[in-house]
């Protein structure tokens, strides 16, 4: 478990390891963790496969170039329910909803091997296997012991509240809560540990993802135009190289 805040972005961004990953350029990771995000713009396509060439981290650094940054506002009147009730199904304009399945298990599917679903469900997952990109660990996950798989949002819905959320409508904080861009299926204690961070309190325990979490976090707050933090957008520069 590692948890970084307090940290000097600097010093994150300079502890960053050559990955050990590769691609066979098809949008897939070889070692299993998914798709690059360079390929998966929408967040349909499972997992978050960590960014290892030159070309591709080059790329991603012209993407978290666009992001605008800001201080964060105060917290006040933040309440997760602001967001809707979670794993809404019927929230409009983001990809999967309207399928009849929660957002959790929408999530769970995609990224799990080996899914196993309820006697009679179409949608409930109870068994999966998870290559997880916050820890680079593989969990065999069982849904008696729920939270050892959490649902990560990137872009922590706290931290979207004080970067302009607070302003949405509750329709467009619904979408960012429940949009498959900005959630991914994590070791339980590292999104524990996440809290509401931005990347430059807080990185992914694996080094050889934090490359293609900070793009994943720039897409996001592209998307729905939510400035970052400037010591964020400094570390998410870093992290690609730049």
């Amino acid at each position: 478990m590692l948890s970084l805040s307090g940290c000097d972005p600097d010093k994150i961004a300079s502890g960053i390891e050559s990955p050990s990953a590769g691609s066979n350029g098809g949008g897939e990771s070889v070692t299993g963790f998914g798709a690059l995000p360079l390929d998966n713009g929408d967040g349909t396509k499972p997992g978050l496969a960590p960014l290892t060439s030159d070309k591709d981290r080059a790329a991603a650094r012209k993407v978290i170039e666009k992001v605008a940054t800001k201080g964060r506002g105060p917290k006040t009147g933040y309440e997760r329910d602001k967001f809707g009730y979670a794993w809404k199904d019927s929230v409009d304009d983001v990809p999967l909803s309207h399928n009849g399945c929660d957002t959790r298990n929408d999530l769970l599917a995609r990224d799990g091997k080996k899914v196993e679903l309820r006697s009679g469900s179409d949608c409930v997952v109870v068994a999966m296997t998870l290559k997880d990109p916050y820890t680079g660990k593989t969990i065999e996950w069982r849904k008696k012991q729920a939270t050892k798989v959490q649902i990560d949002h990137v872009m922590p819905l706290s931290y979207d509240w004080q970067m302009g959320a607070a302003r949405w409508s509750e329709a467009k904080r619904q979408q960012i809560a429940n949009d498959p861009l900005n959630l991914i299926p994590v070791d339980g204690p590292a999104n524990g540990s996440k809290s509401d961070s931005g990347p430059a309190s807080w990185l992914p325990p694996y080094k050889p993802i934090r490359c293609s979490y900070a793009l994943r976090f720039a897409q996001v707050s592209l998307k729905y135009e939510l400035p970052v933090t400037a010591p964020d957008k400094k570390v998410m520069l870093e992290l690609c190289g730049g």
